[in-house]
């Protein structure tokens, strides 16, 4: 993170004490090393909190920095803030370091950081703070009000992960950011978020005033290919392979085509009422139906389920309204080891997922990760 001093520097320096005898302390004319100096960037009130604090030695390097969290430049001669302050608050910053004969400089620096006239929070983080998911799981954060300075905000997103996966954040509008990896997680890992967002400059006046943290899990690794044009699935749970008959949209309406391209499992229940109403369009059917072990992959309404009845449809020929039928022991198979977030790629149909209007489908999975970058406020596209 970027720093820059913020008002003039206080610069407090031990007085120098009388040599004893006549060594020559310095290994020159016989003159005393002088006395390390520090200086503290931040000082007095109103500090901007997005500006943080920078500490700086000459004539000897620092030793420690205490007050709050920073690191070090390679040679120990400046120390910076990892992250921003929080607004309105009182800091005090103590550094300590040492001459070239070893001789020891203590600094204390006192400061206030500015209120922030308006605040900008996390309203909502997915997944749920302790929970299991697939390995195609974004993670999605919905701020409170709008962000101006995204790039501000975006560096202050920290993502983690036990298998150190690649990924990058994406704006989907100015309240929602989503972060997703370049190739799918690793299976069963733990996944650390932090957003440092106290102190962050959102937009003119206005900073956030609380970091938020949240934990979860990369589950197993379901990764799921429905393929419209042979009416099998091909599911692929950590490594073993099943194959199971299906049968999807019928083409007869564009609104019965099951979409096509990678999509993300949201929900599952036991039995799902499922409606349409055609209004007398033609090769549409009204229909009210309870369908059981469904696994929803659209906010549209479809799913991958068992097929109520007709059977002799799956693995031969398209006759669903959208859907993913499949046999029982399929759907069984496929219910049982759902969790959010795990890959459906339907493959082999005439209706483009990513073209579907609904703001809330998880479509962040096609696209290609140069167009995915392109989203970032940090990032470019190779």
């Amino acid at each position: 993170m970027k720093l820059t001093h913020l008002a003039a520097a206080v610069t407090l320096v031990a007085v120098a004490g009388c040599s004893v005898g006549t060594a020559d302390t310095n290994g020159r004319n016989g003159t005393a090393a002088p006395e390390a100096t520090v200086r503290i960037s931040a000082t007095g009130n109103d500090v901007r909190p997005d500006q943080g604090v920078t500490v700086t030695a000459s004539g000897g390097t620092l030793e420690t920095v205490t007050g709050v969290a920073g690191a070090f430049n390679a040679d120990h001669t400046s120390w910076k803030t990892n992250w921003t302050l929080k607004p309105g608050t009182s800091y005090k910053v103590t550094a300590t370091a040492k001459n070239l004969k070893g001789k020891v400089t203590t600094v204390t620096g006192a400061f206030r950081t500015a209120t922030a006239k308006q605040t900008v929070g996390i309203a909502d983080v997915t997944p749920m703070p302790g929970e299991k998911v697939g390995v195609g799981m974004p993670i999605i954060v919905d701020f409170t009000g709008p962000v101006a300075n995204r790039a501000n905000v975006e560096k202050a997103l920290e993502v983690k992960s036990d298998k150190g996966d690649e990924g990058a954040w994406s704006w989907v509008t100015d309240r929602r950011v989503v972060y997703r990896t370049r190739k799918y997680w690793h299976a069963h890992q733990k996944i650390f978020f932090t957003a440092h967002l106290a102190g962050v400059r959102a937009a003119r006046d206005t900073y956030g005033v609380r970091d938020v943290s949240r934990s979860f899990s990369i589950g197993d690794s379901n990764v799921t290919v429905a393929n419209a044009k042979t009416h099998y699935m091909t599911v692929n749970h950590d490594g073993t392979v099943h194959k199971f008959k299906i049968s999807t949209g019928k083409g007869d309406l564009r609104s019965t085509i099951t979409t096509n391209g990678i999509h993300l499992t949201r929900e599952k229940a036991k039995v799902v009422t499922m409606t349409a109403t055609c209004h007398g369009q033609p090769g549409c059917d009204d229909y009210q139906e309870k369908v059981n072990l469904a696994v929803r992959i659209t906010v549209g309404g479809e799913y991958v389920h068992q097929s109520v009845g007709e059977y002799q449809y799956l693995g031969r020929q398209n006759e669903s309204h959208g859907c993913v039928r499949t046999t029982p022991e399929g759907a069984r198979y496929f219910y049982d080891i759902s969790q959010r977030g795990d890959i459906v790629d339907v493959t082999g149909t005439t209706r483009p997922f990513a073209d579907e209007p609904f703001a809330d489908d998880w479509k962040y999975w096609t696209t290609s990760w140069n167009r995915w970058l392109a989203g970032s406020a940090l990032h470019s596209a190779d």
